[in-house]
């Protein structure tokens, strides 16, 4: 066979021959390049021509991973013609035979799926026929005839199999009488060992044993889908690797000469040339054949595609085929860098961009312009489906883009709940190479692209130090094996190209937070006790706009990412003290969890309980007149269960005994229980006044083994009324001494009222006033 490379430049004398009839481009000095990739036959030199991608040569227009005996790199030219690939190695030769099968396995997948495409040139394969026989050196050829005699050739092979099992299993009378012995039992005779017409050894079912071990081999090694419908033991493993070995050869050379029939003699030359590629076959060379992509970047976009993103008809329109007629590579939504993977799902786009280039080419500035674009678009699509003023969609446009946008990740990039922050989305082209080792799967698949040693990385801004903004976009490049790429697509396998998808989305993710991690100081922010995080942010708006993004939400737990460039961390020491004074901070890599990483600092702050009073909420009494107050006691021992997290506990909490058995309980049905807010104050400190002050945001029934679970201190009722904490408030100041005493007075009066009621009065008992009594005892504001 005859091996050209795209793209190269050859001497026009040199190819003449070899491209007759195919359209090549030829600069001013005579040389010629060939801008296809793919197969071909040339009825001219009896002989089939393979022209090979361009990433399996150097930047020096040498071949990936080739040397002659001396050392010295191997040309295009040089092996150029069957003669010049005597220089090459077997190793290289058998890896060239097998590529070209992937090659046009490659193509014939793109084929199938886009059968409309203009990139692709195709016309029938040759047939296997009688006629004038020729030196066929190709597995590719042998491959496709065995396939293709497997297709035109079923009802020969069934007919065959049913008449050599015709009557097997009938007994021979004349040899069994002749031969067994028979015992008589009054009018029946009966012989032990009858003879029946099943012969001993069948080469013609040998024959078809070792053709469908052979597909079976190629369906298993190249992903080919050819059905074996027949039902036999055929050669697998070990026992088929002797046959590719020289077995195979040795044992069709003994059974040669028992078949009769054309085809199946035709079988046998097929089978044969399988195992020595150089035997002569029959073929058919009256006509010209091919397979060739005249635009492989639109195949290797394919390819790319169809491991990593999704596919365009899954995506709403305005995304990947953008409104202003460009139109990405690559786009899928994964986990967002600055989320855990403990976390919700919260998703992010990412947007990718395949480049076909020879070896060492760099990008150009047009490429890298182009992609920050992309995402920009991606970005303004995403803002226009929350702007119900926007014009730029009638309803009924935007009505649908909204649909698609709930289909593909419900994602919303600004933060619009107080940063105003836009999510980090990642950016990044695809580029392939060729290892020296020449393997289809070296375990490094996919690897950061270096220029001068280091990782190239380019970062877009209008403000260098702000991480968080809608214009700072980080463009990584990526270098992808193309032998294991083609790999994986012309097997064409569901569950292999799932799990790579998985593993390099996964390397995306990491490796873009880590080039995050190494420009900017992430830290993850939780606002002190008392302080309301989102108040703050939007106080200090113009400080930390584009610094400071919420993609952290718990329930009433609210973190946030800030992030600082490290060469700008002197510079910036005076603002992190003053966030330190309202946040609790601390530096914490994006994708950790920020909940774990200040874990110490939360439970060192519920123990000291620091409360900023000039930075909560201030609440009027007057506004809420026949709203429920709690005004409720606690133990010292009991603050760190209340403001703790323990067990699954998750907010800030205060229990009261559920039940009107048990001292100090309130009836299970009693609406004085869904009180709005909580007054706390210390037992035996009652003189200190309040101690804090909550909202309520939810109730829960728990069990006594509940709150062992989660650490109260020796719990000794069996049902407990839990309210659920939203925010810490200011009510005022009250005199709890005072309330105290009231309820004491009114508890007496109860008891002379109702025989029922017996006990003293419960110290620490729950009290439930309404706010117009709540004034009552206010102290001041």
């Amino acid at each position: 066979m005859y091996i050209l490379f795209e793209e190269h430049q050859y001497e026009s004398h040199e190819v003449e021959t070899i491209l007759k009839d195919i359209y090549v481009l030829q600069d001013v000095n005579k040389a010629v390049s060939v801008q296809y990739v793919g197969y071909f036959y040339n009825p001219h030199l009896h002989d089939c021509v393979f022209i090979l991608p361009k990433v399996l040569l150097d930047e020096k227009e040498h071949l990936v991973g080739v040397r002659q005996g001396t050392g010295e790199p191997v040309t295009p030219e040089m092996v150029l013609t069957p003669q010049g690939q005597e220089k090459l190695s077997k190793e290289y030769r058998k890896f060239i035979y097998e590529f070209s099968v992937w090659i046009y396995r490659a193509l014939n997948v793109f084929f199938k799926a886009n059968p409309r495409s203009k990139a692709i040139l195709y016309k029938h394969l040759p047939q296997v026929g009688k006629g004038r026989k020729h030196q066929a050196k190709t597995y590719l050829d042998i491959v496709l005839s065995l396939i293709n005699f497997n297709k035109e050739n079923r009802d020969f092979i069934l007919f065959t199999i049913k008449n050599l099992h015709r009557g097997n299993n009938k007994i021979n009378w004349t040899r069994t009488i002749s031969h067994s012995q028979a015992i008589v039992q009054g009018k029946d005779v009966v012989y032990l060992n009858p003879v029946n017409k099943k012969r001993v050894v069948n080469y013609e079912e040998e024959l078809f044993v070792i053709f469908y071990s052979i597909l079976n081999y190629l369906n298993d090694a190249y992903g080919f889908r050819t059905p074996i419908n027949i039902q036999y033991e055929l050669i697998t493993g070990k026992q088929f690797g002797l046959y590719l070995r020289g077995m195979g050869k040795t044992r069709l050379r003994q059974i040669k000469y028992k078949y009769y029939s054309d085809k199946a003699l035709l079988l046998w030359d097929l089978c044969y040339a399988f195992f020595e590629k150089s035997y002569r076959i029959a073929i058919n060379t009256n006509a010209q054949e091919y397979l060739l992509a005249k635009s492989f970047n639109i195949v290797f976009e394919a390819m790319i595609d169809e491991l990593i993103g999704t596919p365009h008809n899954d995506i709403p329109k305005g995304l990947a085929d953008q409104d202003d007629g460009k139109r990405v590579d690559h786009i899928y939504t994964d986990l967002a860098l600055t989320s855990t993977d403990e976390q919700s799902k919260r998703e992010v786009y990412y947007i990718g961009d395949s480049k076909y280039y020879k070896r060492g080419n760099p990008l150009t500035s047009e490429s890298i312009y182009k992609q920050y674009t992309y995402a920009r678009n991606v970005i303004q699509w995403n803002i226009n489906l929350f702007l119900d003023e926007d014009e730029a969609y009638d309803n009924e446009d935007r009505n649908r883009r909204r649909e698609d946008f709930k289909k593909f990740g419900n994602i919303q990039l600004q933060d619009t709940n107080g940063t105003e922050g836009y999510d980090v989305i990642p950016n990044f082209f695809i580029r392939a190479f060729v290892n020296e080792q020449l393997h289809y799967d070296d375990g490094m698949n996919i690897r950061k692209y270096e220029e001068n040693g280091k990782p190239c990385t380019t970062m877009s801004y209008q403000f260098k130090d702000r991480l968080f903004d809608r214009d700072t976009l980080f463009l990584s490049q990526y270098d992808v094996n193309f032998l294991y790429v083609l790999f994986l697509y012309a097997r064409n396998k569901a569950n292999e190209k799932a799990h790579w998808k998985q593993d390099v989305r996964k390397i995306f993710r990491e490796e873009i937070r880590g080039v995050i991690d190494g420009k900017f100081q992430i830290y993850a922010m939780r606002a002190r006790q008392g302080i309301n995080g989102p108040l703050y942010i939007r106080h200090h708006f113009y400080e930390l706009n584009g610094r400071v993004f919420k993609p952290y939400g718990k329930d009433r737990q609210m973190y946030f990412a800030y992030a600082r460039p490290k060469e700008h961390l002197e510079e910036t020491k005076e603002q992190y003290e003053e966030l330190g004074k309202y946040f609790l901070i601390k530096e914490c890599k994006m994708g950790k969890d920020p909940e774990e990483t200040l874990k110490k600092e939360i439970e060192e702050e519920r123990r000291e309980i620091v409360i900023p009073q000039k930075m909560l909420t201030l609440h009027y009494v007057e506004n809420y007149p026949n709203e429920v107050f709690l005004v409720g006691g606690f133990r010292e021992e009991q603050k760190q269960w209340m403001f703790g997290r323990k067990g699954g506990k998750v907010d800030d909490t205060y229990n009261i005994r559920s039940g009107i058995d048990v001292e100090g309980g309130v009836k299970r049905t009693d609406t004085l229980k869904q009180a709005k807010f909580v007054l706390l104050y210390e037992y035996k400190k009652e003189h200190e006044g309040v101690y804090k002050a909550f909202r309520v945001k939810g109730y829960q029934e728990k069990t006594k083994d509940d709150l062992i679970r989660e650490g109260y201190p020796s719990p000794n009722h069996d049902r407990y009324y839990c309210y659920i904490f939203d925010e810490e408030v200011n009510l005022g100041t009250y005199d709890i001494e005072r309330i105290i005493s009231t309820d004491r007075i009114n508890y007496s009066t109860e008891i002379r009222q109702s025989r029922s009621l017996t006990k003293k009065y419960p110290e620490g008992r729950p009290i439930f006033v309404k706010g117009d009594e709540l004034l009552k005892f206010r102290k001041s504001l």
